[in-house]
């Protein structure tokens, strides 16, 4: 929205200076056309600047009413009265935008239809202009004179006019624009008094005193005519002014006409929605009792429900203890009676045990007393083999001492001959050999066994 309305801003500027260089171009040749023209455009002008203000004060009041509307919703407990105010300021905003809605279509409608009779007048004088350009064949001096089919549209006074110039030669009256302006200025110069011809000839050298005078008389025609025109300009700005005024009464009048339609459709509306808001309350308040009613039902019901769900509850409670008493006497008595046969077993275990460890004793006895025999026969050989040894000792010594003669010889066995100490330590140890076990295996007893 806010991108269309730039776009139209700037179209507006674009055009308003195109044609303030259009008038001033041609403000020479056209001087009393301009300023008719700008009179014109004080008055669209003047018109517009109302419409805009018209059109403010109506965009403040929606305003305020959506503020007012917005206000109303902020920190405010819902009531049927807040909610009536509502509806109120809603009906009275949406009234003031469909009647600005209204009004606008119908503005629009007007300026497409002036700026449709606008274009097809611009036409019509631009094919007008363009029949000034020819020449009639007749007389070269003049323009040519077509007959304008756009003639029977005008006022008497302008067809006057634009009849005169086709037929005197344009708006120079036949003669070249510098003549003409020539003319001009010396005519204006002494105010159109008979005095100007003495110096219009030095102006003027190729016009005689006839074709001067000629021209003159055409100019005074000119000016009665263009008078004319302009007091038949002035009136049909009159009569379109009072056309205008007349169609803006009529469009008041229609518009009070349906506002007034309006107000009584939405009389009609709002006494028709109160009756249906009514309607609904009363609707509202049959479903509260039935909902109330049903909610009162179901409490009832369900109040039954759980009275018989905690019997039930109690019951099975009940059920649940006497079956739990129950298995616990029987838990009771298998306890009891495992624990009585874990006795037993334990003393049958002992028992066992006993006997086993007084066999055990037995049998350690009898074999520490055979490794105690085997040890005192093994010492006893052990000595008997060193008395031996020695005897067999000595008689080598002897029989090397016989050899020596008495000499003394390095001993090559004394480097690996015992010690005293080895020889001590020998005494103490006992004899190696296999002797009597002193240990019996069994068979490995699982370790959930153990203990039972």
């Amino acid at each position: 929205m806010m991108n269309c309305s730039r776009q139209i801003l700037s179209r507006i500027e674009k055009f308003e200076k195109e044609r303030a260089m259009t008038v001033l171009c041609r403000k020479t040749a056209w001087t009393d056309v301009i300023d008719e023209l700008e009179e014109y455009e004080k008055i669209l002008q003047k018109d517009r600047f109302a419409q805009k203000r018209i059109l403010q004060k109506q965009l403040v009041k929606i305003n305020n009413g959506v503020k007012k509307f917005q206000k109303h919703l902020t920190d405010v407990k819902p009531s049927p009265e807040l909610i009536g105010r509502l509806q109120e300021i809603m009906l009275d905003v949406e009234v003031s935008i469909n009647a600005l809605k209204e009004e606008q279509c119908l503005r629009f409608e007007k300026y497409s239809k002036e700026e449709r009779m606008c274009k097809k007048e611009v036409i019509a004088y631009e094919k007008k202009f363009e029949n000034w350009s020819l020449l009639v064949k007749s007389n070269p001096k003049l323009p040519a004179l077509k007959i304008n089919p756009f003639h029977k549209d005008l006022p008497a006074e302008v067809k006057a006019l634009e009849d005169f110039l086709q037929k005197t030669g344009g708006s120079h009256g036949g003669w070249d624009q510098f003549d003409h302006q020539a003319f001009l200025r010396v005519w204006m110069k002494h105010g159109g008094r008979s005095s100007y011809r003495k110096e219009a000839r030095l102006y003027l050298p190729s016009k005689t005193e006839e074709e001067v005078q000629q021209h003159e008389d055409w100019h005074q025609e000119l000016l009665r005519l263009q008078d004319k025109k302009r007091e038949a300009i002035q009136r049909w700005k009159t009569s379109k002014e009072k056309e205008r005024q007349s169609r803006i009464q009529t469009q008041e009048e229609m518009e009070e006409a349906q506002r007034k339609e309006r107000k009584a459709k939405n009389l009609a509306e709002q006494q028709q929605t109160e009756e249906e808001r009514t309607e609904v309350a009363r609707r509202l308040e049959e479903w509260k009792k039935k909902k109330k009613q049903k909610e009162e039902e179901e409490g009832e019901q369900k109040l039954a429900e759980e009275i018989h769900r905690r019997r039930q509850e109690k019951e099975e409670r009940r059920r649940q203890l006497e079956l739990k008493m129950a298995l616990e006497e029987r838990l009771r008595l298998k306890r009891e009676k495992e624990e009585e046969q874990e006795k037993k077993r334990r003393e049958k275990e002992q028992r066992e045990r006993e006997e086993k460890r007084k066999e055990a004793t037995k049998v350690v006895k009898s074999f520490s007393e055979r490794d105690l025999h085997k040890v005192e026969a093994k010492l006893h050989e052990r000595q008997l083999r060193e008395k031996e040894e020695e005897e067999r000792q000595k008689r080598i010594i002897a029989k090397l001492k016989e050899k020596m003669d008495g000499h003394v010889n390095r001993d090559p066995f004394r480097l690996i001959r015992p010690t005293k100490g080895w020889e001590e330590r020998m005494k103490h140890s006992e004899p190696s050999g296999q002797g009597p076990t002193l240990q019996m295996f069994h068979r490995a007893i699982p370790s959930w066994r153990q203990g039972l």
